[in-house]
């Protein structure tokens, strides 16, 4: 499979990452509303937009990227698990929450940060459960730079999954 220009030249953790719609337009609208605005019945519309575009992974497990608490408490929702529980139920794959963030992890909005900052924001954020699973889909919400899931995806194959697939709802394209 031949590799974006984002991820041409990067060692990465992860075997593919793949996104239903582009992070533009009215996606970008829905997102906002998604996640900052308490508009949560969007994560349904957002998995069966992923799951119509994207075929099922062949895949044992799905996970998700966790939440930073202060966000959490802020929003009362998290949209990567509700994306997760959502994509779980329409591709029959059980849902584990198999990573955690480190206690005492940064908790910088990587939307604030360059891509440099964001692979720092996020070295080391994560813990995992021990893995059984061979093939694990992570889900987030938007692909960016791949910092956050590129840091998910290691934590999970350093706790034993074979290869990790990264599925989004929506991906920043860069010309």
């Amino acid at each position: 499979m031949a590799r974006c220009r984002e991820c041409s030249g990067r060692r990465l953790a992860f075997a593919s990452a793949r996104a239903a719609v582009a992070y533009a337009g009215p996606a970008r609208a829905l997102v906002a509303a998604w996640k900052e605005r308490g508009l949560r019945p969007a994560a349904s519309l957002a998995a069966e937009l992923v799951a119509d575009a994207l075929a099922r992974p062949a895949a044992d497990v799905i996970t998700y990227i966790p939440p930073d608490p202060q966000r959490l408490l802020r929003r009362g929702h998290h949209p990567a698990e509700r994306l997760a529980r959502e994509l779980g139920g329409l591709w029959s794959l059980e849902v584990a929450p198999l990573l955690a963030r480190r206690p005492g992890a940064r908790s910088t909005r990587q939307a604030e940060l360059e891509r440099s900052e964001r692979l720092r924001n996020v070295r080391d954020a994560f813990v995992a459960q021990p893995v059984a699973a061979e093939t694990v889909v992570l889900i987030d919400d938007v692909y960016t730079t791949g910092a956050t899931v590129a840091a998910g995806a290691a934590t999970l194959r350093r706790a034993g999954a074979v290869c990790v697939e990264v599925v989004t709802f929506a991906r920043t394209v860069r010309a």
